[in-house]
């Protein structure tokens, strides 16, 4: 059975705090605001009402809403005040200590039916619940910036908490409006944990000089339909934010291959070369807006195309691209083998395009390879072999800019930009699924969510074609003996059954 939540208390009143007392006031509960530093309080309450003026000014909400969800602030200007509070949810500093002091006063003063929250991004519940009499009623309760925006919630379930003060907060989150999501207490929880691929493999991306900063991001965003590519995102955040979470992680897993992070950002935090927020990160914000960029190059029509023979480790693919290249009247060598002079148009997946070339008997000189994972409805991501002549790499270019689409034309990568990012982000996703740390469809609306991600991760991978993500892992795997890119076994297994990576038994 459910607790009732009557009157709550937000300890710490910063943006969070204030974004949590927002969502918990406008539901109709009593909402009490404390805050060491004296004023703080009143001030987030003064804030409070300017932003109910503008919601109401914007029509989102009536007079008797703005008026109710004012009348349900209170200020508490001693923790004492807060005797009678079914739940405190404490947004305060992100240290151990601090939080374990914070615990231990409120046990002196609360009865033991309140629940104690924390709203942790990087700590564990159990460590912040280890001095407790009451270890039981510590649970971890995980909004995201902004909280009255973003409509999901991480619950998080220490190795005391009760079960049932999980179902109460997943309970109080629908009433707030929001899509609760069960976590293990494990590093990163969900979010931060899925999110690490994104970034640390663009980074990765990056340190192996196989494109720009650009490129990545005109890719991942263009292309595969993120919101925003990596290093806009990092530089968004602030590095002071970002970096030190991909260490946390890094290290809370004991030096896991798949978190490492970049010395890259290491560097550009010490020299506080943080983001927009101080007017300079991967790109220059110093004029109020970014510049910096670097514009896609685009290879205006030939005179003579050379014939363009096909290889593909996938059937749909070469009907694609066969389709699109006689829509743009370009010649096909349809023969076994290519011809002496014709271009060859490798559709492969986790290699490189020597050794796609290799693999398909051709020559490399000759040869460019496609990434097909995405499609190349809106973009196309193109890459010659070291040894590519540059008329080849010339004519797909422009074969590939016919129709007006975006191409980005990389260095030879073990697996391409897209098919990388990508694969990392939907095996880990499979990968906390098969530790147990939220169930599949937690994890998916999370992800979407709270990363804003076009797709969850796992649901992503049957989209995509879960034996496509596997083979990229595989190939990669191989070429590089590089341990981060090892598939999940919950990948593993539902390909070889054929079976949806959504599917739990």
């Amino acid at each position: 059975m459910t607790q009732q939540i009557k009157t709550i208390a937000i300890i710490g009143v910063g943006v969070m705090g204030s974004g949590i007392a927002q969502i918990a006031a406008q539901s109709g509960h009593t909402t009490y605001l404390y805050d060491a530093k004296a004023g703080a309080a009143q001030q987030a309450k003064e804030k409070l009402a300017a932003t109910f003026q503008k919601l109401l000014d914007k029509n989102k909400i009536t007079a008797e809403q703005a008026d109710a969800a004012n009348a349900n602030l209170l200020i508490a200007h001693e923790l004492s005040d807060l005797k009678s509070c079914d739940l405190i949810v404490e947004a305060i500093i992100e240290r151990l200590d601090i939080k374990q002091s914070l615990m231990d006063q409120l046990e002196a003063i609360v009865p033991e039916t309140t629940i104690l929250a924390s709203n942790t991004s990087s700590l564990s519940i159990t460590a912040i619940a280890a001095n407790c009499q009451h270890p039981e009623r510590v649970i971890g309760y995980h909004f995201f910036n902004p909280v009255p925006l973003m409509k999901v919630v991480e619950v998080i379930q220490g190795l005391k908490t009760d079960p049932k003060h999980v179902e109460t907060l997943n309970q109080l989150s629908r009433v707030f409006g929001h899509r609760p999501v069960v976590a293990k207490d494990t590093p990163g929880f969900i979010i931060n944990h899925a999110g690490r691929a994104y970034g640390t493999e663009a980074l990765k991306i990056l340190n192996e000089n196989v494109t720009d900063i650009s490129e990545i991001d005109r890719i991942l965003r263009d292309g595969v339909g993120f919101r925003m590519g990596p290093f806009e995102l990092m530089d968004l955040t602030g590095l002071d934010v970002s970096h030190p979470v991909m260490e946390s992680i890094y290290h809370q897993y004991y030096e896991e291959a798949r978190y490492r992070p970049s010395p890259l950002t290491k560097q550009m935090l010490e020299a506080k070369q943080l983001g927009r927020k101080v007017g300079q990160g991967f790109y220059d914000y110093r004029t109020g807006s970014k510049t910096g960029e670097t514009p896609a190059k685009v290879v205006e029509r030939l005179e003579r195309y050379p014939t363009v023979w096909i290889a593909a480790d996938f059937a749909d693919d070469k009907k694609l691209l066969e389709a699109y290249l006689t829509t743009q009247n370009i010649q096909l060598d349809t023969g076994t083998m290519p011809q002496a002079d014709s271009l060859c148009l490798l559709a492969c997946y986790g290699e490189d395009t020597t050794h796609a070339a290799k693999r398909f008997n051709v020559n490399p000189a000759h040869s460019v390879a496609i990434d097909m994972l995405y499609g190349i409805e809106k973009h196309r991501t193109l890459m010659p072999s070291l040894a590519t002549q540059a008329d080849y790499v010339q004519a797909a270019h422009s074969i590939f800019n016919l129709d007006g689409a975006l191409v980005s034309m990389i260095a030879e990568s073990t697996g391409f930009v897209a098919q990388r990012v990508l694969a990392m982000v939907i095996n880990l996703g499979c990968d906390i699924a098969q530790q147990n740390i939220a169930t599949v469809d937690d994890i998916n609306a999370a992800v979407r969510l709270g990363l804003g991600y076009p797709y969850g991760p796992i649901e992503w991978g049957d989209v995509l074609g879960s034996d496509k993500i596997l083979l990229i892992l595989n190939r990669i795997s191989e070429l590089t003996y590089d341990p981060r890119y090892r598939p999940s076994p919950w990948l593993q297994r539902r390909v070889a059954l054929n079976l949806p990576l959504t599917f739990t038994a």
